[in-house]
């Protein structure tokens, strides 16, 4: 069987995705990482890694070079593309970055070459979308010159239990014969194994339902909390009780954001809609994740006038900005949404998260950090990431830093509520 576990590999892309890939691979092969951002690549030489997602010492091991030159990618002899597919204003995919991805390597592929995208689309963008850009390009064809696979990322961000290595791999490919060079291709970074899927479109479905699967139910967790919440009962104890039994599934109300379970539905309902269908499940539990923001803002403002404090003027603290716990990643926030809801009231936000970089605040949501340090007379606290920085906090550093009674909005669930409760603190969960 062919192998390509010698030949050199080209990853386009050094986010999250692309670069635990890159490091992984180096470790066996040549590797050149690429990424159009000079910064990015200026720091990632330097061995100063942002993302938290590769220890920086692995940067200067192993056989890799980092570049934002394109001439460089004409040395390898497979190529994975992980860039980002975001949504546009109106949910609909926005697959610029994946087209100038294709473009760039079809400009550099030669025969006998492999291109595998990781990057998340709806089935059929492979082979619809890729492969024609590929081929104008390169003037080869596919399948027969040069070959084309489908590789799902699965990397968690944040998470470093879950990793590249230690989950299984769903590939695929245009022939049966490059499906099985590529699963041997990835075997040698990762231990858990690999799934041979039958076709790249079965490949790029398990993708996206992965995340749509997780997306209802937590829409149904959030409903499930604003009804208890009318009720007067606590949703957290609700869930503890229900998971005494062994098939309930352990999902939990929140903030549903980031690049993956708040976008990847909207690729699915896309290409159904194309198909004459109108999705209705999935687009539901979209529309109540998305408007979570909203209504935890709605729900402090209740608490502020139902306990006697000022709602014009006043002065809430936003524990944790990026879109999940433990990682940096401020892309697709929701947290945001509760922020401009509240900024509606004329309400002072001020916005602590140990884990932002304190400048892509400012450049994406015009936010300015502060430091637990810094605050006084704070009217609310809404704990909205729970990063284990904030674990310290005690019932007593709250009602230090308030000014009154001590308001604890706690959408995660994240400190424990009697003990807190028993200190005076007036704590709200979703």
């Amino acid at each position: 069987m062919n192998t390509l576990n010698q030949a050199t590999v080209a990853v386009i892309g050094l986010g999250y995705v692309g670069l635990p890939l890159a490091v992984a691979f180096a470790a066996h092969q040549p590797v050149i990482g690429f990424d159009k951002k000079r910064d990015r690549i200026d720091e990632l030489t330097q061995g100063i890694e942002r993302t938290g997602e590769v220890d920086p010492a692995l940067l200067k091991q192993g056989q890799i070079t980092f570049t934002s030159d394109p001439a460089d990618l004409k040395k390898a002899r497979v190529y994975i593309v992980a860039v980002p597919t975001p949504v546009d204003e109106f949910n609909s995919p926005d697959m610029t970055l994946l087209y100038r991805a294709s473009q760039t390597v079809g400009q550099v592929l030669s025969k006998g070459d492999y291109v595998v995208f990781e990057s998340t689309v709806y089935p059929g963008a492979t082979e619809e979308e890729c492969v024609p850009i590929l081929e104008a390009e390169s003037q080869l064809k596919a399948g027969r010159d040069f070959f084309v696979g489908y590789s799902p990322e699965r990397i968690n961000p944040g998470d470093k239990h879950h990793n590249l290595a230690s989950i299984v791999k769903v590939v695929s490919a245009n022939t049966l014969e490059a499906t099985r060079v590529l699963a041997d291709f990835y075997r040698q970074v990762v231990k858990a194994g690999v799934y041979e899927a039958s076709s790249i479109r079965v490949a790029e479905a398990a993708k996206v339902i992965e995340n749509t699967q997780r997306d209802i139910n937590i829409a149904l967790m959030n409903e499930l909390g604003i009804i208890f919440n009318r009720m007067r009962i606590d949703t957290a104890e609700v869930l503890k009780a229900a998971q005494t039994k062994w098939n309930f599934l352990p999902f939990k109300p929140g903030l549903v954001g980031g690049h993956c379970i708040g976008v990847d539905p909207y690729y699915l309902t896309y290409k159904a809609q194309q198909y004459g269908y109108q999705p209705e499940v999935i687009l539901s539990g979209r529309r109540v994740n998305d408007g979570m923001g909203a209504y935890i803002a709605e729900q402090t403002v209740k608490q502020l006038i139902r306990h006697d404090k000022p709602v014009k003027h006043a002065h809430v603290a936003i524990l944790g900005l990026t879109f999940k716990e433990n990682c940096p990643d401020l892309r697709n926030s929701k947290v945001v949404d509760i922020i401009r809801s509240l900024e509606e009231y004329e309400i002072h936000c001020h916005v602590i998260d140990p884990r932002a970089e304190e400048k892509e605040a400012k450049e994406y949501y015009g936010l300015t950090l502060t430091s637990w340090e810094n605050l006084s007379d704070i009217d609310a606290f809404i704990v909205a990431v729970a990063h284990t920085e904030f674990e310290p906090l005690s019932a007593d550093d709250f009602i230090k830093k308030s000014r009154g009674k001590s308001l604890l909005m706690d959408v995660k669930s994240f400190f424990p509520k009697h003990t807190f409760e028993e200190n005076g603190i007036l704590v709200w969960r979703l």
